[in-house]
């Protein structure tokens, strides 16, 4: 799930990884930075 996060948020122009939202006092990252890339898609 992280994966198909971050392949779409990299299809849309956006760093995944710098890409965070404050919730109850902390800061997430939106694909908790765990997602990779698939580049394979785009090829």
């Amino acid at each position: 799930m992280h994966d198909l996060h971050a392949t779409i948020m990299y299809a849309l122009g956006l760093d995944h990884e710098k890409t965070t939202f404050r919730y109850a006092g902390r800061d997430f990252h939106l694909t908790d930075v765990y997602g990779n890339i698939v580049h394979e898609i785009f090829s």
